[in-house]
């Protein structure tokens, strides 16, 4: 007993796992009277594993695990000396499915052997975690991009963080998602188990592009996590292709040309005011494989080079024929000129897998990103990438980051991308015996990221420009919210590097893990913008408002984790006790940064390294039980809880004491050009209003931040969030499902979910208290397209008194359960069907329905700034459901394959964005304060009542397949949207009484087509 203790906490100073959970073959050995067999040998063996084998040995009850098993096909042998050895065939691993095999072993010489070849498992008995996988055989049957993106919109229970639809994933892109009922930015990417994210926003997802067509499986975990797992969200992982002993390889090419693509642009749409939207010119994707031994059975490679991109055209915007022109302040539309977006990328990567000894094989991954994103003005002379050729002007990237043309956003406010991405990974695993794992891992992404000004273009000495157009702009474009004239762009570092180890101590009844994960995330960003240090905003090209910046200066910061975590799988009989304890620890810090000297901030101030969070201390605990309900492996019962933590990352509490996020960075003052020179003639330094039109000047009205311009902090953050225990946002979950095998090969699942948020951050004012708070309402317009065709009066909106509006700001950033009651619940039921091929036919699909209740009524009562214009603080978004399926099927004798996806999503929640006049107020009785105009902008639709288009999508793909020699080569047709739906996306939002709301400004992507081939050798 001494002995085992020890041996425990041996395993936690190793500091044991990783976050890629592999997948277990387990099950009970008898002989033929039904008595249990200890000290029978299990291996499995399959050409997924360098090593060939894994082995254990039958514990006193008869049971085996084997654990760390690649996803592939295996055999399964057992042998105990006076017994008939018996070998089971064609068990399927996904993932981290755990496959329960039992044995009958009959007396009778070694020498003899059973083979049995049965239908592999498809019901998890043992597990918890709910996940889903799709191989590489799928993943290149159906039609969809070779991106995590095109994989993630097929799995049900994702949202986006943009929220409502998402497009058809024409091209690989960065997609920020999350889980139903969770953070919209808590979905995680790794590849290998390691998390490729960045450092802020979750730190989840990057621009990072993986290469999905050489994965050899993708697998999404959705809940149900243990130990190994930081947060709740959804997880992705995408398993590179490795080698092999035989030369194997593969060369893939797509494309799509404008002649391929339809139009559903339809007289409706048109009617709606929905401009021709933009479409792709070209799209394609070259890539080849190669992989196969340097050494055999001792050292594998397998390396890629890739080369992807589109061109697409951007909805009624064109070239600005006055770009770059100091004297001219208007956009005026180039129609010889479409703006276009366009990117493409070159990764670069190689995989090498090492068995050093039979104990110790090693892993090491490098993967290169060169990315063109946008291209230089027309006319440009210089070296780019990419440049605007005759009848064209290219703004920005087909995905983000890269600030981009769009709807509202002019070519030369759009930004150009020649510097790419880069990922480095290593992995050490060890199974030392047949019960004792140790894994180690380490992990880099880097980045960098933000753009530059567009070649060609020198617009950063010009005044960016934004277009009100709040009763029509037929002067200046006719586009409202349309930015022109300049970029606001940033040269920023990226890079979060991630190690860890594991020890895995395995017996027939019992798998015991311990695990250690350490993370830095660095965070380095310098944002640029004009040289004027100014934004204007316009109404019908004549300015009202000017907005003033600091932003020239560098932003330095740094997040540091560790998490130690031990975890237990305990089978008794039909059941599986799963349980785990997580502690995370997580701090921050800026190194030295200077501030300055700028037109708004003129004496230059450097702070000194400086601490942010002290220490964040969490221990919380998850668990489940798994039952093999008729002890036939059929059918599973399932329960699961846990605490969850919000991703450490730069943002939120641990980048709160950064002395340059602590300044106030920018100001907005309203502003009359009385002279109409497009020049503020009055002294912005100065923050009091100024009347200077007597004298040829302007008016200037008070500046709306005081703190503006100032070396005075206007935010400061609880002292008893600096460190402590339990003090990061998080969430709790309890899910319950049930899995039955229905057909051999076929299983489906139904499920229940709870999810309720933790530890909210909200910001109060001390300056401003509720006295210092007049609550109003406003008079809602007559327009029959609202709810009950308007009018009435909306109440609960606040406004501050003029005397506090002047007070500098005074920031308290504290846990919004420290002030009132905050809430957000969400409940959801959903149902997954998998296949796994039988006959040539694999399908799978299924549904997630979900309401999400929130209420900060009572925090918006105490701190009225929190929401000042906004009067729905307890809101239901109602049952919000989304489907999705796949599948494909080999028609027999033609070597014919025809795939399809299927999904149904949503439409977005709308809202009616009313700019409300001073002069619709009912109670407030004066002029506005403190909003830097006489204008404020109300939603008058209360969310989660109103949403826009539900968008159904089929996609279909038929390929041939030709055999010669050892060559396989798959000629494909894919047809994406056939039935050419063209639901809307995107609305005006922006609410005129009687005028264009919510008029289309986006539709789903038309019917296109697309040829590809593939060669496997």
């Amino acid at each position: 007993m001494r002995g085992r203790a020890a041996l425990v906490i041996a395993l936690l100073l190793l500091a044991p796992s990783w976050a890629l959970a592999q997948g277990s073959i387990t099950g009970i050995v008898r002989d033929s009277s039904g008595a249990v067999l200890p000290g029978v040998t299990v291996e499995a063996s399959s050409d997924a594993l360098i090593e060939k084998v894994r082995n254990a040995v039958t514990d006193g009850n008869g049971q085996y695990r084997i654990v760390d098993l690649r996803s592939g096909t295996y055999a399964v042998t057992f042998s105990l000396p006076g017994f008939s050895a018996f070998r089971r065939t064609g068990v399927v691993i996904e993932g981290s499915f755990t496959a329960t095999v039992n044995a009958d072993m009959k007396v009778g010489a070694l020498q003899e052997t059973v083979t049995v070849t049965a239908e592999s498992p498809i019901v998890d008995v043992q597990s918890v975690r709910r996940q889903i996988s799709i191989d590489s055989d799928t993943i290149g049957a159906i039609p969809a991009s070779k991106s995590y993106a095109s994989l993630m919109q097929l799995m049900p229970n994702v949202v986006t963080q943009a929220g409502g639809a998402m497009d058809t994933q024409v091209v690989p892109g960065m997609v920020v998602f999350g889980g139903a009922g969770g953070r919209s930015n808590e979905g995680r990417v790794n590849v290998d188990g390691i998390s490729v994210g960045s450092a802020f926003n979750g730190a989840g997802v990057s621009s990072y592009i993986p290469d999905v067509g050489n994965a050899r499986e993708v697998t999404m975990t959705t809940s149900g996590g243990l130990g190994e797992t930081e947060g709740g969200g959804p997880s992705m992982n995408i398993v590179p292709r490795e080698g092999g002993n035989g030369l194997r390889g593969l060369f893939y090419a797509a494309g799509v040309g404008g002649a391929m693509i339809d139009s559903n642009y339809t007289q409706e749409l048109k009617d709606r005011n929905l401009p021709v939207p933009g479409r792709y010119r070209k799209v394609w994707d070259f890539n080849l494989g190669v992989g196969g031994p340097i050494m055999q059975d001792r050292l594998w490679y397998f390396g890629s080079l890739r080369n992807e991109g589109s061109e697409r055209t951007v909805t009624n915007m064109f070239g600005n024929a006055n770009a770059g022109d100091p004297t001219k302040w208007t956009y005026v539309a180039d129609g010889s000129r479409p703006a276009v977006n366009a990117a493409s990328y070159r990764p670069l990567t190689l995989r090498l897998t090492a068995q050093a000894t039979p104990r110790n094989k090693f892993t090491a991954f490098w993967d290169e990103q060169r990315p063109c994103e946008g291209g230089a003005a027309p006319g440009y002379t210089g070296d780019a990438c990419r440049k605007s050729g005759n009848g064209e002007v290219f703004g920005g990237s087909t995905a983000p980051p890269t600030p981009s043309a769009s709807a509202t956003v002019a070519p030369e406010a759009s930004a150009y991308r020649d510097y790419g991405n880069r990922v480095a990974q290593a992995k050490w695993t060890s199974p030392v015996t047949n019960r004792l794992l140790l894994e180690a891992a380490y992990g880099t992404y880097k980045s960098k990221w933000g753009g530059e000004p567009i070649p060609g273009y020198n617009t950063e000495n010009l005044v960016r420009v934004v277009e009100q157009c709040a009763q029509g702009c037929a002067n200046n474009g006719g586009i409202s919210n349309l930015t022109y004239r300049s970029v606001n762009w940033a040269a920023n570092v990226n890079w979060n590097t991630q190690w860890g180890a594991t020890a895995s101590w395995v017996t027939g009844s019992h798998s015991i893990k311990a695990g250690y994960q350490g993370a830095m995330l660095y965070d380095n960003r310098f944002n640029y913008t004009n040289s004027q240090f100014l934004q204007y905003r316009v109404n019908n090209g004549i300015p009202n408002q000017l907005t003033m910046s600091i932003s020239n200066f560098g932003v330095r910061q740094r997040v540091r984790s560790d998490a130690f975590y031990a975890q237990e799988q305990w089978t008794l009989g039909r059941m599986t006790l799963q349980g785990a304890l997580r502690y995370d620890h997580a701090w921050s810090y800026f190194p030295e940064q200077t501030v300055g000297p700028v037109r708004f901030f003129t004496d230059a101030v450097t702070y000194p390294h400086t601490t942010g969070v002290e220490g964040y201390h969490d221990l919380w605990p998850r668990g489940g039980v798994a039952y093999d309900l008729f002890g036939n492996g059929r059918t599973s019962v399932k329960v699961n809880f846990g605490r969850y933590l919000e991703a450490a990352q730069n943002m939120g509490l641990f980048t709160a004491l950064n002395p340059t996020s602590r300044l106030s960075l920018t100001a907005s003052r309203a502003w009359t050009d009385a002279n109409t020179n497009f020049v503020p003639d009055c002294n912005l330094l100065n923050p009091a209003a100024q009347d200077l039109r007597a004298s040829g000047g302007d008016l200037c009205d008070v500046n709306t931040n005081a703190n503006f311009g100032t070396q005075v902090f206007q935010s400061t953050l609880d002292p008893g969030l600096l460190s402590g225990w339990g003090v990061r946002s998080g969430d709790w979950q309890f899910g319950a499902s049930v899995q039955q095998e229905v057909l051999p090969r076929v299983a489906v699942e139904f499920g229940y979910q709870r999810r309720w948020l933790v530890n909210f951050l909200s910001t109060d004012n001390r300056a401003r208290g509720p006295e210092d708070h007049n609550s109003f309402g406003i008079n809602i317009p007559l327009d029959p397209r609202l709810p009950g065709g308007g009018g009435g009066v909306l109440q609960g909106l606040y406004n501050v008194t003029q005397a506090a509006s002047t007070r500098l700001n005074d920031n308290f950033q504290t846990l919004s359960s420290r002030i009132a009651d905050e809430s957000q619940v969400a409940n959801s039921f959903n149902m997954n069907v998998t296949a796994r091929q039988r006959f040539g036919l694999t399908v799978q699909g299924g549904f997630n329905v979900i309401k999400t209740d929130s209420d900060s009524c009572a925090l918006r009562d105490l701190i009225p700034e929190s929401a000042a214009t906004n009067p729905w603080c307890n809101t239901s978004s109602g049952w919000v459901s989304r489907a999705t399926a796949l599948g494909s099927y080999m028609v027999p004798w033609v070597d014919v394959q025809v795939a399809g996806t299927l999904r149904s999503d949503q439409g977005a929640s709308l809202a009616a964005n009313w700019v409300a006049p001073n002069s619709a107020t009912v109670g407030l009785n004066r002029p506005f304060a403190g909003t830097g105009g006489q204008t404020i902008v109300v939603n008058l639709i209360e969310p989660g009542t109103l949403y826009g288009d539900r968008v159904n999508q089929f996609d279909i793909r038929v390929a041939k397949i030709l055999r010669f020699g050892r060559t396989r080569t798959n000629i494909g047709f894919d047809v994406y949207n056939v039935m050419n739906k063209a639901a809307i996306l995107t609305y005006n939002q922006g609410f005129v009484p009687n005028g264009t709301w919510l008029a289309p400004t986006s539709i789903q992507q038309s019917r296109f087509a697309k040829f590809s081939a593939q060669i496997d050798f």
